[in-house]
């Protein structure tokens, strides 16, 4: 019975961009690409215009239940995020941190295997709308922001596999990125997700913590550390009024990091490996991210 109620929310939940994976809240896990940041994650930088590209690859083969065990199903995940957000940094201040606004863009491509199925979706996910307020000192940047994530992406509570999510998501963040004079690094972004409700499926998903991390060494012009992220699902999620049992997510990844800054440019380089993962999929993420100062 355990099994099979998990298998059910995994078919007629969402796949999206955000989560890369689906079970746990409609869709698994929230809108923010966990993961995506690392070294220097609490330093927007300075007034001025940039470009960041993460390149995301991630696939699963296992799905584990509320106490982390692999249940017995077909089951397989390959996703691949094209995310394009940008960047503008104003001169103008409030509480003496610069203001500044951002917006990202995500195509994605997807292919999931399940016991109900298969199916595959192409398109415009999810787009993301932002501000935010940032401060920086000889050692310490830090950073708060609030996104607001719009349901864009094509949905249709029929599919397996959808670029959409259908519903807001509202996330408030805080960065944090300290840097010692020899080098060393400690960077943190720390955020909290509020969902409003999926109409068509009268499903409201539950609220999350969430946070991406990076500890590591500049040397020159590398960085090279340990990152990763941890995803905890707070509040249960809601159907028809009523709480669904069982069903909130966890998972905490880890991988090392490499970055290569280059006059105006740098390049990531990143692999986090799941591990505690409760109420999802088990899975690996490779990353590549490019970030462009103008």
């Amino acid at each position: 019975m355990k099994c099979r109620k998990l298998i059910t929310a995994l078919l007629a939940s969402v796949f999206a961009f955000s989560a890369m994976a689906a079970h746990a809240t409609e869709g698994g896990g929230g809108a923010y690409p966990n993961g995506a940041e690392d070294t220097m994650a609490g330093a927007i930088p300075p007034s001025g215009f940039y470009y960041l590209n993460y390149l995301n690859y991630y696939t699963a083969d296992s799905l584990r239940d509320k106490d982390g065990d692999k249940l017995p199903v077909d089951f397989k995940l390959k996703v691949v995020a094209d995310v394009h957000r940008f960047v503008y940094v104003t001169k103008k201040q409030l509480f003496g941190g610069n203001i500044g606004v951002q917006t990202l863009i995500p195509v994605v491509y997807m292919d999931a295997k399940t016991p109900g199925g298969s199916d595959n979706a192409f398109g415009v996910g999810d787009i993301d709308f932002g501000v935010n307020l940032s401060w920086h000192s000889k050692n310490l940047h830090q950073a708060v922001a609030l996104d607001i994530i719009t349901p864009t992406g094509a949905y249709d509570k029929n599919d397996i596999a959808n670029i959409g999510r259908n519903y807001y998501t509202f996330e408030p963040a805080y960065g944090i990125s300290y840097v010692s004079d020899s080098g060393y690094e400690v960077s943190s972004k720390f955020m909290y997700d509020i969902n409003t409700e999926n109409n068509d499926t009268d499903y409201r998903s539950g609220q999350e913590f969430h946070f991406d991390y990076f500890t590591g060494k500049h040397i020159g012009p590398w960085t090279v550390g340990l990152g990763g992220y941890y995803y905890k699902q707070v509040t249960d999620d809601k159907q028809y009024g009523k709480t669904v049992e069982n069903n909130d997510g966890q998972v905490l990844a880890v991988g090392p990091t490499i970055k290569y800054d280059y006059k105006n440019m740098s390049f990531h380089v990143k692999y986090q490996k799941e591990t505690m993962v409760e109420n999802r999929p088990e899975g690996d993420k490779y990353w590549f991210k490019f970030v462009y100062a103008f």
